[in-house]
């Protein structure tokens, strides 16, 4: 019998969906959603609790009491692994700063935070059965029948989601280059068919689209001869120069490259006195030297954007951009997809 916590199984990241070939048995292709981790428990017992744990093992039931309510549609002795999501009805789309509020929200403020952002759950894996049967040890192949299964059986209906999964490769190609302009979906998780469920285990693999675009150059960290990575910006509609992400640390050569174009910032530059921080959502500030706002860096993105038009994974810088200024590239809130030309 399972009881929380259970390190969930993990994903290791490549660029490009890996040879089919390459993993005997076959593999499923699995759309990667932009939420967050979650295990669902149902109790064993009548009067039991449900259970909801994030990744790192906290249990966010009293934040969700949508689901809570809606688990009700579930069979007893239940663990589904998946994504919770959340609908913001009044922007029509899905919404990762709805998630983080939701995830956020005390006990006493939730259920008016669930009535104007409702929570979707996408399963993709059971990890126990009715009755509390351990599946573990199952082949993904197995387990996904019985989550199939557990789906029409019961007809489950939203919340629940069966995450859409494909055996043919062509599909997932499909997928990865059309289905991630949907709001929410960022990729595709690959499975082998016949991998048992490893907790705490990168045996599954995952890929994000990635787009080309453009933006300014506003910091760098390092020094100006050898930049170590780029802070970059983006214009809106009253021209304030607003932060959009920072890259993976440069290479060598790139460094060079972009240390030979960079000037140091005159009086006045928009983000002097601005922290900025390594990574999302941590709280280590880089130390970093605002430059000149007129370089155009070439990047690479995934499709994970908060609201407004930050990107939340870095980005990959792939060159200048010197035959275009600073007025040419995408406004803020553009997205990935759009580029300079």
């Amino acid at each position: 019998m399972l009881y929380p916590p259970v390190e969930p199984m993990l994903a290791q990241a490549v660029e490009t969906i890996p040879a089919a070939g390459l993993l005997a048995g076959g593999v499923a292709y699995e759309q990667k959603f932009d939420g967050h981790r979650m295990l669902v428990f149902t109790p064993t017992e009548p009067g039991g609790r449900v259970l909801l744990q994030t990744r790192r093992g906290s249990l966010v039931q009293d934040r969700f009491p949508d689901l809570v309510a809606a688990a009700e549609q579930l069979p007893p002795g239940l663990v589904l692994d998946g994504e919770v999501l959340v609908w913001d009805a009044e922007a029509g789309r899905l919404s990762f700063e709805g998630l983080q509020r939701r995830a956020a929200a005390r006990a006493r403020t939730a259920p008016a935070l669930a009535a104007r952002l409702p929570a979707y759950y996408v399963a993709f894996d059971v990890l126990q059965a009715e009755g509390g049967t351990e599946l573990l040890s199952l082949p993904y192949r197995e387990r996904r029948r019985r989550l199939e299964v557990l789906f029409a059986a019961r007809g489950l209906a939203a919340p629940w989601t069966l995450c859409p999964m494909t055996t043919d490769v062509a599909t997932a190609r499909e997928w990865l280059e059309e289905w991630t302009d949907v709001s929410g979906v960022e990729g595709l998780v690959i499975k082998p068919l016949t991998s048992k469920y490893l907790p705490n285990y990168r045996g599954w693999t995952k890929v994000r689209r990635r787009d080309t675009t453009e933006a300014i150059v506003g910091a760098i960290a390092g020094t100006l001869t050898r930049p170590q990575l780029l802070i970059l910006g983006r214009h809106d509609a009253a021209g304030r120069l607003r932060p959009v992400g920072r890259t993976v640390p440069l290479r060598v050569d790139q460094a060079r490259q972009v240390g030979e174009h960079l000037a140091p910032a005159g009086p006045g530059h928009p983000w002097e006195g601005a922290r900025f921080t390594a990574t999302w959502g941590s709280r280590d500030v880089l130390d970093i030297t605002v430059v000149r706002p007129e370089l155009v860096a070439e990047v690479s993105a995934d499709r994970a954007i908060d609201h407004g038009g930050v990107f939340r994974h870095p980005l990959r810088f792939k060159r200048l951009r010197l035959d275009v200024t600073a007025a040419d590239v995408p406004r803020f809130g553009a997205g990935p997809a759009a580029a300079a030309g």
